[in-house]
């Protein structure tokens, strides 16, 4: 946020930049138990790119996450996730996002879980250029249903909130 108290949407130079796995992160919220308990945990970022261009809406994005980086400090729970009953890591160990339309707000395109792809919007709330790089915080919400995430009904909730803070490399 600016002085104002109004968030800093910053436009970086245009090329391509390289997602920094080591300053990046996918983190998500959702509720357990009847959604009466709150869980929180991380995927890591394998990696990606962003071809920033003129106009801003032919920019593209491409980010990989790795789906056997999921942590929420749960060891039991973590492993349950991560198998076959949920998120199936072994068969399909990476999720994707692969951008249709860039503007300094939104970016749409398609989520890929487990092979199934489904549109989704993130809203930038954040960008700020820093010399060579640029970092991006963007949120979404995602029902797992949507993905073949069906298991736990009643346990988990549907919706899944997802925070992406990428810090980009110019290459």
């Amino acid at each position: 946020m600016d002085a104002t108290g109004n968030d800093v949407i910053s436009i970086p130079r245009l090329g391509r930049y390289t997602i920094d796995t080591g300053r990046s992160s996918l983190t998500f919220g959702t509720r357990h138990r009847f959604g009466l308990l709150p869980v929180r945990g991380t995927f890591a970022v394998r990696g990606g790119t962003i071809d920033v261009a003129e106009p801003l809406a032919e920019s593209s994005v491409r980010a990989e996450i790795d789906a056997t980086g999921f942590r929420t400090g749960n060891d039991q729970r973590d492993t349950a996730v991560r198998s076959e009953r949920f998120l199936d890591a072994e068969r399909h160990p990476v999720i994707t996002f692969v951008s249709d339309h860039v503007d300094p707000a939104v970016i749409s395109g398609q989520l890929t879980v487990r092979a199934v792809t489904r549109p989704v919007r993130l809203s930038v709330v954040r960008s700020e250029v820093l010399g060579g790089s640029f970092t991006v915080r963007a949120t979404t919400s995602v029902d797992r249903t949507e993905f073949g995430i069906t298991r736990s009904g009643l346990l988990a909730r549907r919706h899944v909130d997802l925070t992406l803070d990428v810090t980009c490399v110019r290459t």
